[in-house]
This record gives C-alpha cells, sequence and structure tokens, in this order.
C-alpha cells in the first residue's frame, strides 16, 4: 500500500526536496495535499504534477486543481497516514497539534513547534500515540542512533560552524546578508541559514533536542564539525559512542523521516568512502563569538515561555537583518535585550504563547527601531 502524505510548505526548501524525494519513491506514496505561503505559482505547478486533492495558499483564490481547505482542516484529514510539516514559523504550530489529536504522525521540520510549545506538543503526541520523527539533520542522527534512550548519557549535536567559522567578530559585525547566506555546506532557506551563522540555529536545535529526546540540557553537548559529514552522535552511559555519518544532503534525512520505519533506495550521488572524505575535525564552539548558543540554552533552562522570546526575538531580528535594516550581531542583542526584559510564564497555555509570542516581536522591532535613532 502507498503511504499518502500532505506536505506543508511545499514550496520550501524543505518541500521541494520532499517532492524530489517522493519522485524517487512515487510507486510508495500518495500526496493528499501541498499547502504553499504566497507562492501560488509554483504550488499551481505541483498540483498539476501531483494531482493532490487538497491545497491551501495565502492567496486561496489562485490555487487551481485541488479543493482549497485551510492548514488545520488538511491536518484533520484521517487519510493522511504522515503529515510533512516543513513551513517556517510559528503557523506550523497549531496544525501539528491538529494532526496530532486526529492520530497522524509528523514528520517535522519546524523548529518552532518545539521551541515554542514542547512541553505541550510531545505529551501530546504521547497521549495519542502518534510518532514525531525530527527531519533536521541533527536530530534524525540521533533518533537513527537510539536505542533505549534509558542507557543514554549525552546526546552530541554536531555543527558546521557556518559562514563565519574563522572569521573574527569584527567581520561578523561587518557582515553582509550575501556573506551570512553564503553557508559552506548546506542549501537551506534565508531565515535558517542566518540563524546557521550566528549559531542560533544550533541552540534551537538544543531545545528541539531536549523535547524530542527527554533529555537534560546539560546531557547535550554541541561541537562543531566543519565537514558536516558527522550528523550527530550519542554517548552511552558505558562509554560508548555511536553516530551517523553521511554526505551533506537533506535528502536523506527527509526520506528517513516519510519513510520510517522502512528504508529504500532513494537519491544519492553516490556510496559513502571514507578514503574520499580523509578527515574528520571537531573543537569546542567559540562561545564569546557566538553568544546565541548560551542564550539559547540560558532560555531552555529557563523553560516556561522564556524559549517563546527567544525564538520570537530572533525571528524578527533575522528578518530585520535580511531586509538591510540592522546588522548581524544586532540580531543576538536584540534576543538578548528582550530575554533580560521577559517576565518568564512557567506553563504558559497556547493562548498565553502566542499572545507573548506577538508581543515579543512587537517589542522587538520597536527595540531595534529605536537601536537605529
Amino acid at each position: 500500500m502507498k503511504k499518502r502524505i500532505s506536505i506543508l510548505g511545499s514550496t520550501g526548501s524543505i518541500g521541494r526536496q520532499a517532492l524530489e524525494v517522493i519522485d524517487k519513491l512515487q510507486d510508495r506514496f500518495e500526496i493528499i495535499a501541498l499547502t504553499a505561503g504566497g507562492n501560488t505559482d509554483l504550488l499551481n505547478e505541483q498540483i498539476k504534477k501531483y494531482h493532490p486533492k487538497y491545497a491551501y495558499a495565502e492567496d486561496s483564490q489562485s490555487i487551481t486543481g485541488a479543493k482549497v481547505l485551510s492548514l488545520e482542516e488538511i491536518c484533520s484529514i484521517k487519510e493522511n497516514d504522515i503529515i510533512l510539516v516543513a513551513v517556517s514559523g510559528k503557523i506550523g504550530l497549531r496544525p501539528t497539534i491538529t494532526a496530532i489529536k486526529n492520530g497522524i504522525n509528523i514528520a517535522l521540520a519546524n523548529k518552532e513547534t518545539l521551541v515554542m510549545a514542547g512541553d505541550i506538543v510531545m505529551p501530546l503526541a504521547k497521549e495519542y500515540g502518534v510518532k514525531i520523527i525530527p527531519v533536521d539533520s541533527e536530530h534524525c542522527a540521533i533518533h537513527q542512533c537510539i536505542k533505549d534512550i534509558s542507557q543514554v548519557e549525552n546526546l552530541i549535536i554536531t555543527a558546521s560552524g557556518g559562514p563565519f567559522l574563522r572569521k573574527s567578530v569584527i567581520d561578523m559585525k561587518n557582515a553582509t546578508v550575501e556573506q551570512a547566506l553564503a553557508h559552506p555546506r548546506w542549501n537551506m532557506g534565508k531565515k535558517i541559514t542566518v540563524d546557521s551563522a550566528t549559531l542560533m540555529n544550533k541552540g534551537l536545535e538544543v531545545i528541539e533536542a531536549h523535547h524530542l529526546f527527554s533529555m537534560d540540557y546539560d546531557k547535550i553537548k554541541v561541537v562543531v564539525h566543519p565537514q558536516s559529514i558527522v550528523h550527530s552522535a550519542i554517548e552511552y552511559v558505558d562509554g560508548s559512542v555511536i553516530a551517523q555519518l553521511g554526505l551533506p544532503s537533506m535528502h536523506i534525512p527527509i526520506q528517513y523521516a516519510i519513510t520510517y520505519p522502512e528504508r529504500f533506495e532513494g537519491i544519492k550521488s553516490h556510496s559513502f568512502s571514507f578514503a574520499e572524505i580523509a578527515r574528520l575535525d571537531f573543537e569546542e564552539p567559540n562561545r564569546d563569538k557566538f553568544k546565541a548558543l548560551d542564550l539559547a540554552y540560558q532560555a531552555g533552562i529557563s523553560g516556561g515561555s522564556a524559549t517563546v522570546c527567544l525564538n520570537a526575538a530572533n525571528e524578527e531580528a533575522v528578518f530585520e537583518f535580511l531586509a538591510g535594516e540592522i546588522k548581524l550581531f544586532e540580531i543576538v542583542e536584540a534576543v538578548e535585550y528582550q530575554m533580560s526584559k521577559h517576565n518568564n510564564i512557567k506553563n504558559p497555555s497556547m493562548d498565553e504563547i502566542f499572545e507573548i509570542d506577538k508581543e515579543i516581536r512587537i517589542k522587538t522591532r520597536e527595540w531595534l527601531n529605536s537601536a537605529k535613532v
């Protein structure tokens, strides 16, 4: 039987690569729904090619060839076997919860879902017996390594170091948008690429790992690995370390997540060769240069709405940077300032999470605008 799948965010980087995976495994999948934000032209091309029953876009009137439903309505369709949540931002949270309540497994490529509301999402998934399979290469690697989480001592999350690994603090302060988007290893969306440049992306992944694998923050380590061959590792209580390796390609973790627990031959340029790789380097992250990492740990350990504040302030500041309105270093300054002023709520409800998110975004924009004067 074909696995029935809906892709939220099919026109984005992860969504497009997921469709490439499905092209390779087309006899194993039936696409139920595709959704987009503003790229309706590409969505209509995808609808014409893949013939989903349902679709969604911000401009729903421009959709042709499929019945228009909201994201939450799509996530209520019980014929879905799995939903790939590949939208960016807080928009992914409510549809994910809707899918969980309908007993639909999730391939999760949306960081905000767990960063903002991991304490709500993960218990809910357990209650409804829903699997949440991570798409991020790091969490996907850990997922593949773990047999018994109770025997794991530490999670080891690798980071490429981004485009400024060998650059000075001055270079980072004067970095252009183009330089920040020039990731040495991965082809990703603009927002996540800027997060990789500041190492905030790794901090968000630490928070995600805490929720996905129920690990304390002091047992989640980050190590810089410029080659991006070791995607992450785990250390067992007996000292054994198990790592997942592979060439830098998002096709592999995407395929793992949407075909789990099975494996099939998929998209790969050639077989992995240790001899060709030749060397693997590792080093501690420079926390003085990449302060975002410690801010994320701080927010995660504080818990409650602190991670909502971290995420909202960072996202708004990144948007300002991409628009050319602020410098790269001001992203972290904005996050640090908002966190210092935030009144943490320990167990926020969903409504409170969205209200805090909205409030922090407004405050961040106001603070950044005042800093320009």
